[in-house]
């Protein structure tokens, strides 16, 4: 594998949210499942253990149910790069871009299908450096004082549709 620069989106007036444990990451998760629309991209950025996986694990879960669907196991696509559930009106991929020698790759993971077809979550979306769609949701985990923090910044008419994620945090 080649190395990969890390490169963070510009976060200037990110709505912050302090992520008090792993229940508040959950919380997080099902808040965006519920304003996920297909040809939404949402960006996971942050460190190890920052809590990119528990989060996309929540959101998918929570689509999954608004969908109709029961529950399922969500495991972390490392090794297998992407996995594609069938959430009710949308499909949802979710990308682990960790493991990706080349930013190219992603055409053979098929993003651009997956957001034609439905919804994608990326987790290691620096991989993709100048290849990473403009249009999107950014968010960045970070350490905080209690717990985590997440910056969430969008493009769009994400900034309209992040209010009703702020009413339920």
């Amino acid at each position: 594998m080649s190395e990969h620069r890390t490169i963070l989106p510009e976060m200037t007036g990110a709505y912050e949210l302090e992520l008090e444990g792993e229940a508040a990451t959950q919380r997080l998760g099902r808040a965006l499942a519920g304003i996920l629309r297909a040809g939404d991209l949402v960006a996971l950025w942050g460190d190890l253990g920052m809590g990119k996986s528990t989060l996309a694990r929540a959101l998918i879960q929570a689509r999954l149910r608004l969908g109709g669907r029961p529950p399922e196991d969500v495991p972390s696509p490392t090794f297998i790069l992407v996995q594609t559930y069938e959430a009710g009106d949308i499909s949802l991929a979710h990308f682990d871009l960790y493991r990706i020698a080349d930013p190219a790759e992603i055409y053979e993971l098929g993003l651009e299908e997956a957001l034609e077809e439905g919804a994608a979550l990326i987790e290691w979306p620096g991989r993709l450096e100048e290849l990473l769609p403009q249009e999107r949701l950014d968010i960045l985990l970070e350490p905080g004082r209690k717990g985590r923090r997440a910056f969430l910044k969008g493009t769009g008419d994400w900034a309209a549709r992040l209010a009703a994620v702020k009413d339920e945090m």
